[in-house]
């Protein structure tokens, strides 16, 4: 995805649809900073051109290789944050894995079978009991609400 020179101030909001960009050029723009979460969702991008004033999306270490010139900075090889030898400020709750969610960032999978609120909740939604239970009460509301109002009704 090639972004060189076209006189953006700030990260297009469209881009967060480009998740599945491999290689980015945002070189020769008049970037001032790249805010945190602006790759969220990258983690195809291996890739990444960005001004000189610019770091890297993630810091260093979230690249194999971060090289300078003249005018830009490349970014090369995406590190997995899930396997950094860098302690995780905010370390995945139990029952969940850690998987990348772009540069330098992270996001927790709930393992199968848990999922909900940290992942506490086992196996899957009773869709049956539920159903059941739905479906009784509104049997028995209606039929309720039709015998009371069947002595309001005219007759012809």
């Amino acid at each position: 995805l090639d972004l060189s020179n076209c006189s953006l101030h700030s990260v297009p909001p469209g881009l967060a649809e480009a998740t599945t960009a491999i290689v980015l050029d945002l070189t020769e723009n008049p970037l001032t900073a790249l805010p945190n979460g602006s790759f969220l969702g990258f983690i195809h991008l291996q890739s990444l051109a960005v001004p000189l004033a610019l770091q890297c999306p993630g810091g260093s270490d979230a690249w194999q290789d971060v090289t300078a010139d003249r005018s830009s900075r490349l970014c090369q090889g995406q590190r997995n944050a899930c396997n950094s030898s860098v302690g995780l400020a905010w370390p995945c709750p139990e029952n969940s894995v850690c998987a990348p969610d772009g540069p330098g960032l992270i996001q927790c999978l709930c393992a199968s079978p848990f999922h909900g609120y940290k992942c506490l909740r086992e196996d899957t939604f009773p869709m049956l009991l539920f159903g059941g239970i739905l479906g009784t009460a509104t049997v028995f509301l209606s039929l309720l609400l039709w015998g009371t109002q069947q002595r309001k009704a005219k007759t012809p």
